[in-house]
């Protein structure tokens, strides 16, 4: 497989300088940085984890939140007891109670947020309760209006490790980062895919608890931040208003109470033509006005690329007329990727990076680690399957945007045996083929520059068709190499470039070139990459 190219303006600024001829290969790679992951109870199971993500070249390690949810009196957990009285009733003979609500977290909180009169921990039945009473108006201890909601945190065995807190400790000492999940509010039960914000203040102050708890108890380096639990597409439409609310809300909180840490927004590609979908366009506009509710605070946003769950597309323009993969073709239905989708999403993140510019933001990816699930792709109980790393190797190509790239999820389809090898066991075994993002062709001064990851030490292959119909090929060793061709341009990171002398060859203006990129890395493999069509 191959690279299509057409020639570049060489009017352009070249991508990097800082070059050095004939570089021998950078230590293989991969370009995902990140995992979503789960949490265990047990601390050495959560560094285990964060072991074996730093041993793929990860730095990153992110948790979903927990969801405030509301209850009744009768709902409250029954082992949660005071002075013999249930936690719920006892604080109801001495206040007006308007809405009860639980959160468990795996963390025991204690007395550390407890700031106010009737706040109070409890521990019955070997679990670790603490209750907050919590004015329904204002911030302080006391309700203007006489009522107070209640919140009863925790549960879990006094036994029990905090779960964000083993791993904000295995993250500090493996160098590594950690996002916490953040409260979030149910869905609500007409539209449920807009938050429930009847109980926007009680969040508001119970986010702010949450993250005193973390500063109190959890405020150490390897505790890069926090993570939005609730998504939204990458929409500028003003029905999302509401979630747009709730990051600004949150991110204000963090600024306020820990202002040295960033936080986490992913939102999704939605580009089935079936469906209610986003163009690049509105793309633009809606990751603007998601990094506007950022308050200052330091905010990524990592768009997530929509490939485990049918909603996003990773092809190339030369591609829009072949059939979708068997995987996208369980949620879409048979057809062409161009019939099927609005935009590749290579389209998505150019738009993105161009409506974040000069906001603070920055732009992450998420790439979905899965696949729409299928008879022989299984992953365990879940509604999707273990994806193949050709075909990430794809949804990368599209991500060159992207500062960062994290990927959903780790576990369970980057550990699950789907097809009989767990993804991660894959990765450790030496998979970093060479991927291209960009090359761009300078007829006048006879190179083309090809942009990607895991190409220094690259064989390149240049093929080209003219006019006439005759064929030629080019074999070639790059004449140089910029490692650092992501990290001095401000971009990934892990990107490179190399340049290929087109040794003479006469390449006319509209051409398109083939280039193959071979890498023989690492374990000897002889991989190849196919991207598409680039206009000049």
């Amino acid at each position: 497989m191959g690279v299509i190219f057409a020639p570049w303006d060489n009017k352009a600024v070249t991508p990097n300088n800082a070059v050095t001829p004939n570089a021998p290969a950078s230590p293989p790679s991969h370009p995902i940085s990140g995992y979503f992951i789960t949490a265990n109870t047990e601390s050495s199971a959560n560094r285990e984890k964060m072991a074996d993500i730093k041993a793929l070249g990860g730095d990153t390690a992110i948790t979903f939140g927990t969801l405030l949810r509301p209850a009744t009196v009768e709902s409250l957990p029954t082992d949660c007891v005071v002075q013999g009285v249930a936690c719920g009733k006892f604080v109801s003979t001495s206040l007006s109670v308007h809405r009860y609500f639980t959160y468990s977290d795996g963390s025991h909180w204690g007395d550390s947020v407890a700031k106010c009169p009737n706040d109070r921990s409890v521990s019955s039945a070997d679990k670790s309760y603490t209750i907050l009473v919590l004015p329904t108006e204002g911030r302080g201890c006391t309700s203007p209006d006489g009522t107070y909601d209640v919140v009863i945190v925790g549960g879990s065995k006094e036994s029990a490790e905090d779960p964000a807190a083993a791993l904000s400790s295995a993250a500090t000492e493996l160098d590594m980062k950690f996002y916490a999940g953040l409260p979030a509010p149910v869905k609500r039960t007409d539209v449920d895919y807009l938050p429930d914000l009847s109980y926007m203040n009680t969040l508001d102050l119970f986010t702010e608890r949450f993250l005193e708890y973390q500063a109190a108890n959890n405020d150490v380096p390897g505790l890069a931040g926090f993570y939005h639990h609730f998504e939204m597409p990458i929409s500028s439409n003003q029905f999302f208003d509401p979630v747009l609310s709730l990051y600004k809300m949150q991110n204000t909180a963090i600024k306020r109470v820990l202002p040295s840490r960033s936080a986490v927004i992913s939102p999704y590609i939605e580009s089935r033509s079936a469906a209610s979908n986003v163009s690049p366009q509105d793309a633009r506009l809606g990751i603007r006005r998601i990094a506007q509710t950022s308050g200052g605070l330091a905010l990524n946003i990592a768009i997530q690329d929509g490939m485990g769950t049918g909603k996003g597309a990773a092809y190339m323009p030369s591609e829009g007329d072949r059939p979708v993969d068997t995987f996208a073709a369980t949620i879409v239905g048979n057809g062409t990727w161009g019939e099927k989708y609005v935009a590749p999403n290579r389209d998505y993140f150019q738009a993105a990076a161009d409506g974040i510019t000069g906001t603070g933001a920055v732009l992450w990816a998420n790439l979905e680690g899965m696949a729409p699930s299928t008879k022989t792709n299984t992953c365990g109980n879940s509604l999707r399957g273990q994806t193949t790393l050709e075909r990430m190797d794809r949804q990368l190509q599209q991500m060159a945007q992207a500062e960062k790239i994290i990927s959903f999820m780790w576990d369970p389809y980057f550990t699950c045996k789907g097809t009989g090898t767990p993804l991660k066991e894959q990765l450790q075994s030496g998979h970093t083929s060479p991927i291209v993002t960009d090359a761009k062709v300078d007829a006048d001064a006879g190179v083309i520059t090809v942009v990607g990851f895991n190409l220094s030490g690259g064989q390149v292959k240049v093929s080209w068709t003219t006019s006439d119909g005759a064929s030629h090929e080019l074999d070639s060793n790059p004449s140089s190499t910029a490692k650092r061709y992501g990290e001095d341009g401000g971009s990934n990171p892990r990107l490179e470039s190399i340049v290929i002398s087109l040794d003479g060859s006469t390449l006319p203006p509209g051409t398109p070139y083939l280039v193959n990129v071979t890498n023989r890395q690492d374990s000897g493999q002889n991989m190849e990459f196919a991207d598409g069509v680039y206009s000049p």
